[in-house]
């Protein structure tokens, strides 16, 4: 029962991905809670070492079996892991040290449509008409959500440095999206374990930089270790388990349109935790989400 309820949901790209916008956005709340307690380099190198550790006992019956074609791909299995992960978080949690909560929700809203460009471009893959008012439509919800149906306050936002960087690491981040079809056929355990290790390695020197030259450290509270411990295990292990395999399920585009739904679970999460009233602007903006998502990963 529970083995064929485990096949049900590793094959169904829907639930996959959802569950994966749902931990990418407790990992966005933290990234916001955390500043100031732990520095960004410090925080990316901690999830990504701790989540090299939590998979490598489940990894290791298969690393021996994977190895030849690991020690012929690896530069792939390198170039994933920098950009899936070690990039694109250190500069994410960077810039959230100096961004607001408004900034970093509409610039990650801009991941579903660079995703469609990166695979356009890198690939040629066809985008067709329905996927592209699909992601406008679902766009449009994100930025009623996100302005608190005041989509006037969108008109005064100004970029500073941390906005920069997140859209940065979106870019990266989409490129990384439309690279994973070249992903190489090994366990998906081993394939983990080895891009959580390409991106501890590659925040390795960062924060090594911080520590000695800035010397910023970890304030070791049980908030802080609770937060570690909680991005190393869902927004990393579960997530990008699950992002991947929805990615090999349905493609780069119409998986990449469920990003949408993080600002969604996000809300859905402060009115939860936070008691925050629901308003009319979140109905809006969610029924546009859920409706531009659900066109745009149809298939075609």
């Amino acid at each position: 029962m529970l083995r064929r309820l485990a096949e049900y949901t590793f094959n169904n790209a829907y639930l996959l991905l959802s569950a994966m916008a749902l931990f990418w956005a407790g990992n966005q709340v933290l990234g916001r809670a955390v500043a100031g307690h732990i520095p960004p380099v410090a925080f990316a190198f901690l999830r990504w070492s701790l989540a090299t550790v939590f998979v490598l006992p489940f990894a290791m019956p298969y690393l021996r079996r994977d190895w030849p074609v690991v020690r012929e791909t690896w530069p792939m299995l390198a170039f994933l892991g920098v950009t899936g992960g070690g990039a694109f978080n250190t500069l994410q949690y960077i810039g959230l040290n100096y961004t607001t909560a408004l900034n970093s929700l509409v610039l990650n809203s801009t991941g579903p449509v660079l995703i469609a460009i990166a695979c356009v471009f890198l690939f040629n893959d066809r985008i067709t008409h329905r996927q592209i008012i699909g992601t406008l439509i679902s766009l449009a919800g994100v930025l009623v959500v996100v302005s608190r149906g005041d989509l006037g306050a969108l008109l005064t936002l100004t970029l500073n440095r941390g906005d920069l960087l997140i859209l940065l690491g979106m870019v990266i981040t989409a490129i990384y999206t439309a690279y994973l079809r070249l992903r190489p056929r090994i366990e998906w355990i081993t394939f983990l374990f080895w891009m959580f290790l390409a991106s501890a390695v590659f925040n390795l020197p960062l924060v090594l930089i911080e520590i000695f030259v800035f010397e910023k450290v970890v304030q070791p509270t049980l908030f802080t270790l609770l937060a570690i411990g909680y991005v190393s295990i869902f927004p990393s292990i579960l997530a990008y388990l699950f992002f991947a395999r929805g990615v090999d399920l349905i493609g780069g585009v119409r998986a990449g349109i469920f990003m949408h739904l993080v600002p969604l679970f996000g809300a859905l999460l402060a009115i939860w935790l936070l008691e925050e009233p629901l308003a009319l602007f979140h109905v809006v903006g969610f029924a546009l989400i859920l409706a531009g998502v659900t066109l745009t990963s149809r298939k075609p």
